[in-house]
């Protein structure tokens, strides 16, 4: 008895994905919820576990297919309890042992046995630079290689040229009319200290590449820039940090200072905290508040629902869990979808100022960026202090230049009282 394995229903508004690797070969025992494939969409990677015990027995789709939901990828022998498993490895390892001629040697692995099948090899041609021997897939790729090496033909020698030969007489030259025009110059071959490396553009990479087209040419975007004095959140900080960390099992960070800034600014200034649907433009009673996270597939924003009730720590462990599952690729489709407001920052990697892109259909992102320490004016004397820039990217079709700036501005001015934001004065 045999079972489909069978493409997962997809988030909704993604039409396919990409199989990106299989975690089995054919031939390989598996166990259920026993992670089989990983597929990549638009904007997660997914998981398709083992339906249940058993033996790979087909793959019906290679790396880097296109599938789409409830495509059969694969079939499971059924007949998979884990000892006839084992009795099935086991009858392998007898016959190629006889093929091999000797039985101390260990069988090739599934995948090893897959090539040889494929293109008709004798193992006992082969010999295995794996652990006792043991013939691996690296040794089968390359008698292939040798093989298809010793069926190219061999060119035959140029004939000599005979000893003496008659010279034609030059040919006469062609009226200027009919000049042929020289042949365009061929480009240049690179040369080995010139490597170059095309790859294909993952699916994640290309949605974003999308979107941030698709904000330039349908949004009238604007950045406004302002500087804030980081100096009381880096003093609360450092005078409650290990305490905080021994309480909550999490470091006390700036975003989450910066997260209860935008809710609160959000709750002051209800446009910023607005989007625009057709004709309409549709005003958000809650703060769902997306951060920026890079990976090594591409940027993800996850989502913190209904900001605005959460405390710090909540704040810092939601980061944390969503940053350790977004480089997994454990995201799922709800936790980075929606979203009314957007905080990125590229202080983190070194950026002193940018003009961050909106993630339409919000109208606004705000863009942190490293902490300095610069001489500053106050009460008439010139002091240094650690100082941001903050710029905040907006939609000019629903935001006003007036709402843009005293948005920033109560964002600084709450960040340089921490206190009385946090006591909700």
């Amino acid at each position: 008895m045999t079972t489909e394995l069978k493409v997962p229903a997809l988030p909704e508004s993604v039409s396919d994905g990409v199989l990106v690797c299989w975690h089995k070969q054919p031939g390989d025992a598996i166990r259920r919820d026993e992670p089989l494939v990983d597929i990549e969409t638009d904007k997660v990677v997914l998981e398709v576990p083992a339906p249940q015990d058993g033996v790979l027995e087909k793959i019906l789709v290679v790396d880097g297919s296109t599938v789409v939901a409830d495509q059969v990828i694969g079939v499971i022998s059924a007949s998979g309890s884990l000892s006839q498993v084992a009795d099935n490895t086991e009858e392998a390892v007898v016959e190629l042992q006889a093929a091999v001629g000797d039985d101390t040697v260990p069988a090739p692995g599934p995948a090893a046995r897959r090539l040889l099948a494929e293109h008709d090899i004798d193992p006992r041609h082969l010999s295995g630079s794996g652990r006792s021997g043991r013939i691996t897939k690296a040794d089968v790729l390359a008698g292939i290689t040798q093989v298809q090496a010793a069926a190219q033909p061999v060119a035959a020698p140029p004939a000599p040229e005979p000893a003496a030969r008659a010279v034609p007489p030059p040919p006469a030259p062609e009226p200027a009319a009919r000049a042929v025009p020289p042949p365009a110059p061929s480009l240049p071959e690179y040369e080995e200290e010139r490597p170059q490396q095309r790859v294909p553009m993952s699916r994640l990479r290309a949605r974003v590449a999308e979107r941030l087209l698709q904000a330039t040419q349908t949004t009238a975007m604007l950045t406004t820039f302002n500087e804030v004095n980081m100096q009381p959140v880096k003093a609360l900080r450092e005078r409650h940090r290990d305490a905080f960390e021994k309480k909550h099992g999490v470091r006390l960070g700036y975003m989450s200072f910066f997260v209860r800034a935008a809710a609160e600014a959000l709750k002051r200034h209800p446009e910023i905290n607005a989007s625009i649907d057709g004709d309409d433009v549709v005003y958000h009673g809650f703060c769902d508040i997306g951060v920026a996270i890079s990976t090594d597939r591409g940027l993800v924003v996850p989502i913190l629902r209904n900001a605005e009730y959460m405390s710090l720590a909540e704040i810092e462990n939601e980061i944390v869990d969503f940053a350790t599952r977004a480089r997994d690729g454990k995201l799922t489709m709800e936790e980075i979808t929606g979203g009314t407001f957007s905080i990125t920052n590229g202080g983190v990697f070194g950026s002193m100022l940018s003009t961050p892109i909106l993630n339409p259909p919000q109208s606004a992102i705000l863009g942190m960026h490293s902490i300095k320490d610069r001489a500053v004016v106050e009460n008439g004397e010139v002091v240094v202090r650690p100082i941001m820039y903050l710029a905040l990217t907006y939609d000019h079709r629903i935001v006003d230049g007036k709402s843009g700036v005293t948005f920033l501005k109560t964002i600084m001015e709450l960040l340089e009282e921490p206190a009385a934001m946090l006591l909700d004065l």
